[in-house]
């Protein structure tokens, strides 16, 4: 129960509701253990009457008349707090579920990039969703059912003590071996749910990314590979699922047996006692209902046990989560305010997941206002670059600065809000174009909406479609061609008008005369913002204050473009060679 210890906190927060859940359990099980008592009653009543030691019948109608009102009034009162209890206890943990939920999402929020990396998304959802309902029953039917058992174990085993020790004794032999047999199968149980959760998550994943990706399983025809691949994991998971069953179906069989155990002694050692006189046949009748009253709590013992070992693994799950830290810490909390000067001071990048050095002591400066180009092959670095503008990830050797202050010491937060960031692969979500782009700005006007989308050379297009800006796009963006995409995600990061633009390589689907428009325009609305264009094409950052060139996470060269075309060298050369396919 380690793991389950992390929901402690939650039973502090609505100690008081779960209190009153306790409570009316305990008026409920005492009005439903009410029953036997009068029964037992009547059935005494009756007994005297046959046997001559009552002679009036009108007395013997009264008496079992008021007895059956009072079952009567005693089983509705007893249901009206059932349903309130219910009302209590699974409400609470609906709202245990609703905070649990809301604490794994804030903590997928402030993990870093590098998490991601590593998890896959289909986990991440069936670890939110799938585990967080596997914890609710441990909040909700595992407490209501334990508690149930508790109280009228408590009160039941009370009253039986109080009418025979003897009978008492001999009906609860079989419970010792239910105990014993209960902590075996509950660790085997244990062990087979978390390798079900694992499999569970492993088809979640499996799904996700062929849905994700149906583009590419349609265009190579792997339909069939694919099912095939699904068929075995599906095929796996049923087998542990099977193995689980086998586990659990072991419960209710046992519990059925020794309840029946403890009917039989019930009736033979009860027999014998009425037989020699030493008590009347309501007690038979009393010790017999309390034996089936307790049927039930004692039955859902096993259900309960599953429940309990069920979230038990799913919260070691979800813990491991939780647990972890961080990489990228928010170490200020002051609002920031940024004018645009960035500096990289001899930094280097290694990424722990590969263990690759992207970027080897890189240097340079871009005063507020000024345009920097990135240029260099692909893997050289130019995408790190600006993962450490954007703090991504932190220099593993050096410094990043802006505005000559560390950016460690800076408000995260702050900082990115006042970044305009396009990627390389835009990410559209399934809405509207009209929110995608008022992401960047969600109080935005239609006015600005409009001006931003013809500023990245889109509004032609969005006005081309049926529904205009209102039209909705499949999941990531699939409804637009890729140029499309990555207009939108342009207009997105100019209507936030922020401090520093940043845009990788966000015009490689796009013709060279929508390029040049495009380019036109972000020199017009990037005066005073300092921008960083990272591209393959020197069409894209001749025109830039400043051209840096990468190799192997190297500077190999850097000036402005009139500088490197006349030093010769990897500028140049590429240079000469897009002006020579342009001309071709």
């Amino acid at each position: 129960m380690k793991a389950l210890q992390y929901l402690n906190k939650y039973f502090i927060k609505y100690k008081w509701r779960l209190f009153v859940g306790v409570v009316i359990t305990i008026l409920s099980k005492l009005l439903s253990l009410k029953i036997p008592e009068i029964i037992k009653n009547s059935l005494n009543i009756v007994e005297d009457y046959v046997k001559g030691k009552e002679t009036d019948l009108d007395v013997v109608k009264h008496e079992l008349l008021i007895n059956v009102l009072i079952i009567i009034g005693v089983t509705l009162l007893a249901g009206f707090f059932t349903f309130l209890m219910r009302q209590t206890i699974i409400v609470v943990s609906r709202l245990i579920e609703f905070d649990l939920k809301n604490e794994i999402y804030q903590q997928y929020q402030h993990l870093s990039v590098n998490f991601y990396k590593k998890n896959r998304t289909g986990d991440l959802m069936s670890r939110i969703s799938e585990d967080v309902s596997k914890v609710r029953m441990y909040f909700g039917p595992a407490i209501m059912y334990s508690l149930n058992m508790v109280v009228l174990f408590a009160i039941g085993f009370t009253k039986m003590m109080e009418t025979d020790p003897t009978l008492t004794m001999y009906t609860l032999i079989p419970f010792p071996i239910l105990s014993i047999s209960i902590f075996y199968l509950s660790k085997e149980i244990n062990k087979k749910t978390t390798i079900v959760q694992q499999y569970l998550s492993k088809l979640t994943t499996f799904n996700q990314e062929f849905f994700s990706g149906i583009n590419v399983v349609k265009s190579y025809a792997i339909e069939k590979s694919v099912y095939n691949d699904f068929y075995q994991l599906a095929d796996e998971a049923k087998e542990k699922n099977i193995e689980l069953s086998k586990v659990q179906a072991l419960f209710f069989p046992l519990m059925i047996l020794l309840i029946g155990i403890s009917n039989i002694l019930v009736l033979y050692i009860g027999g014998m006692q009425y037989i020699a006189g030493e008590i009347q046949i309501g007690v038979i009748a009393e010790f017999i209902l309390y034996v089936n009253i307790l049927t039930w709590p004692v039955a859902v013992v096993g259900w309960v046990t599953s429940i309990v070992q069920q979230a038990e693994a799913s919260q070691a799950r979800i813990n491991e989560f939780l647990e972890q830290v961080p990489e990228i810490k928010n170490n200020s909390t002051a609002d920031t305010h940024i004018k645009g000067k960035v500096t990289f001071d001899n930094v280097s990048l290694t990424y722990d997941d590969t263990h690759i050095t992207a970027l080897k002591g890189i240097s340079f400066t871009v005063e507020e206002g000024e345009t920097l180009a990135i240029m260099g092959k692909t893997g050289s670095g130019k995408s790190s670059i600006v993962n450490m503008i954007t703090r991504m990830y932190d220099a593993t050797g050096g410094a990043v600065l802006i505005d000559d202050i560390p950016i460690k010491e800076l408000n995260l937060y702050a900082v990115r809000d006042q970044i305009g960031f396009v990627p390389q692969d835009p990410f559209l979500f399934s809405d509207s174009i009209e929110n995608n782009i008022k992401f960047g700005k969600n109080d935005a006007t239609q006015e600005e909406i409009i001006a931003a989308a013809k500023n990245a050379v889109i509004h032609d297009n969005i006005i081309g479609f049926t529904d205009g800006y209102q039209t909705i796009l499949g999941e990531r963006g699939v409804t637009l061609s890729g140029g499309q995409k990555q207009r939108t995600s342009i207009a997105r990061a100019i209507i936030k008008d922020p401090r520093i633009l940043i845009f990788d390589d966000c015009l490689s689907a796009v013709d060279t005369e929508t390029e040049e428009q495009i380019l036109s325009n972000l020199e017009r609305i990037s005066q005073g913002k300092t921008t960083f264009i990272i591209s393959h094409r020197v069409s894209s950052a001749k025109n830039a204050d400043k051209i840096i060139v990468l190799d192997e996470g190297k500077i190999v060269e850097q000036g402005t473009h009139n500088q490197l075309i006349t030093k010769g060298g990897i500028y140049k050369n590429l240079y000469e060679q897009q002006l020579l396919e342009k001309e071709i």
